[in-house]
């Protein structure tokens, strides 16, 4: 990247004070590069060409100075600061006592030119065919919005709303921005306080909403700064629920801009003050048009699909070695879009399983460590209302081995229930909902295989043999690469937010299912939750990778099967190994012994 940078000011002499010039001609002699040329417009914004200019040669006390600019007005992690001001001072023929060269280096070979070529060809696809619904990720960026605690999808609002044509953002605007309009737990108190003092407030919060039949009232809390038990929460006017009714009513959390009022209620005795929500407008940049993402969809290769998946969670699909490895990892996706999918995943710890189940949707919901209890997770019959599992479209375990249960015994009696019929039982109530069940635990390297006792150090409530049966499939975790800097999403791709919401209308898409029973040929003796488990995780592969099928000769069969059907067969396959081996002596046994042979269906 130095040394093109060094031929651009060498052939064009004007482009230093020509911002315009230089960034049309990093443009086009790093076509294949955009963060290398975001971390040098950064730090041109910060005039630091014309500080080393100016100083004639770098000390590391002069370097670190640009460095911590770049750092602090940017939010540029260190090593790429530094390689930015590095390839300016090269560029410009100035001595410095550091040597880093700016990352992402330039291609080293063939097979990574190639493979950065095909990387720029299909992000150039992905902004034409999506056009306003693509962002720039740039892992220089990582650590302002990780310093933040924002969620993907709140990240990617803010850089396209804050950001040019090409995927430039200004930092300051976004912090600006965000002191204003979206507070800290911290600030809350200071909100109390205005409230009591007759003020009213507005901010944009994650706000949850439910009816409490009880005292004829509709209450909100805001999860962010603690919930109801620390006073983060209150009464929703009813002309607001009336309003926006379909929205605050009928999901389980909104992020929303909301107005608040504290008023005394007289009517008690002694007076009880309660904060009221008097207005609220849905944080909602575009509606979902699954019309136009199946269109979308058809335009690309399932190849090239692939790695538009993986971009749109964050990831690098330059950073894997093989599709295999790829495939393992978008399975994760499986609960996102295909309603009770219930699947465990055993890995060693740092390959990114809970960032997905947590940071992606708004829609799941990740318990990490803990003691759950039935009311918070299953029904509450004080509060006469359904738990984590009627309002998420997933409930994920994280840390499931070190996890406890309170009443575990009444726990797992409900979730074998609710998994096998979808039915939520509180003391006076029965409810539907449709949550997949989603189990994260962190296994040694002695039992990366489905041949052993892989779940032995789960909880109990989940190795029982009856409840493991109830799920559908096994993530093989430690077929999927640690975390590390290749894997970071770096470069245009779909909005997360956007693409979390198609994942959600998906959900209640029918034709899939459809398609998938026109597709398998299944034994008439099959196991029936054999049977349901692959049917599901069939329907769920065909939303993900095959959107845009409206039949069956809509997708080769070739690809259906090894994209669909395999997968599913395996990963249901995986859980009756585990079965036979907690409980040979229910499982093991003809009938219940091997998966069915289903196949596809020619006809």
């Amino acid at each position: 990247m130095r040394e093109t940078l060094r031929t651009i000011l060498d052939n064009h002499s004007d482009a230093l004070s020509d911002k315009q010039k230089l960034k049309g001609l990093l443009t086009d002699y790093l076509p294949d590069n955009p963060q290398g040329r975001n971390l040098l417009m950064m730090a041109y914004d910060e005039d630091i060409p014309a500080q080393l200019q100016q100083a004639g040669e770098m000390s590391n006390m002069d370097l670190s100075r640009c460095v911590k600019k770049l750092e602090n007005n940017h939010g540029v992690i260190g090593d790429n600061a530094r390689a930015a001001v590095n390839a300016w001072a090269y560029a410009l023929g100035i001595s410095v006592d550091d040597e880093a060269e700016a990352f992402p280096a330039e291609p080293d070979s063939a097979d990574d030119y190639e493979r950065s070529r095909r990387s720029a060809m299909l992000e150039n696809k992905v902004r034409e065919v999506f056009a306003e619904m693509v962002v720039l990720k740039d892992p220089t960026r990582s650590k302002f919005f990780s310093d933040l605690s924002l969620p993907s999808y709140m990240r990617d609002w803010l850089v396209m709303k804050f950001s040019d044509a090409n995927g430039n953002i200004d930092i300051a605007n976004v912090s600006n921005y965000i002191k204003r309009n979206i507070p800290s737990r911290e600030d809350f108190e200071e909100f109390k306080f205005q409230l009591i003092s007759g003020e009213s407030v507005r901010f944009l919060a994650r706000i949850r909403v439910w009816v409490d039949t009880k005292y004829g009232k509709t209450i909100f809390e805001l999860p962010d700064f603690g919930g109801q038990k620390s006073g983060a929460g209150g009464e929703v006017e009813m002309n607001v629920v009336g309003q926006w009714k379909e929205r605050l009513l009928r999901e389980s959390e909104n992020w929303g801009i909301i107005d608040l009022t504290w008023e005394q209620n007289f009517s008690s005795s002694p007076p009880k003050g309660v904060i009221k929500m008097i207005a609220y407008n849905p944080f909602c940049p575009y509606t979902v048009d699954l019309n136009y993402y199946r269109e979308a969809r058809a335009a690309f290769t399932t190849e090239e699909w692939i790695d538009v998946l993986i971009s749109a969670v964050d990831y690098n699909p330059n950073g894997y070695d093989s599709e295999k490895q790829k495939l393992y990892f978008i399975r994760r996706l499986l609960p996102f879009l295909e309603r009770r999918v219930n699947i465990i995943e055993l890995a060693p710890k740092g390959t990114g399983k809970s960032y997905v189940y947590e940071k992606i949707s708004k829609r799941g919901w990740l318990i990490a460590g803990g003691t759950v209890s039935r009311a918070s997770l299953i029904y509450d019959n004080a509060k006469k209302m359904g738990g984590l599992i009627t309002r998420f479209d997933y409930v994920a375990f994280d840390e499931i081995q070190t996890m406890t249960f309170a009443q575990p015994s009444q726990i797992q009696t409900a979730l074998k229930h609710y998994m096998e019929f979808g039915e939520i039982k509180g003391f006076d109530a029965q409810l539907a909902a449709d949550a997949g069940i989603v189990v994260l635990g962190n296994i040694d390297a002695d039992r990366f295989s489905t041949g052993v006792n892989m779940v032995e150090s789960i909880n109990p409530i989940f190795r029982e043999s009856a409840t493991l049966d109830r799920f559908h499939g096994i993530i093989p975790g430690w077929e999927i690469p640690r975390l590390n800097r290749s894997l970071v999403a770096n470069g245009w791709a779909i909005n997360t937010e956007y693409f979390a919401e198609v994942l959600h209308k998906l959900r209640g898409e029918l034709i899939y299912a459809t398609i998938v029973d026109s597709c398998l040929e299944v034994p008439e003796k099959a196991d029936q939750r054999d049977m349901t488990a692959v049917k599901r995780l069939c329907s769920a592969f065909v939303k993900l990778l095959f959107p845009h099928a409206a039949s069956k000769d809509d997708i080769p069969k070739n690809e259906f099967i090894k994209y669909c059907l395999e997968p599913a067969m395996e990963m249901r396959g995986a859980i009756k190994k585990q079965l036979r081996i907690v409980d040979p002596g229910e499982f093991n046994m003809p009938g219940k012994r091997d998966m069915p042979e289903i196949v596809y269906k020619v006809n």
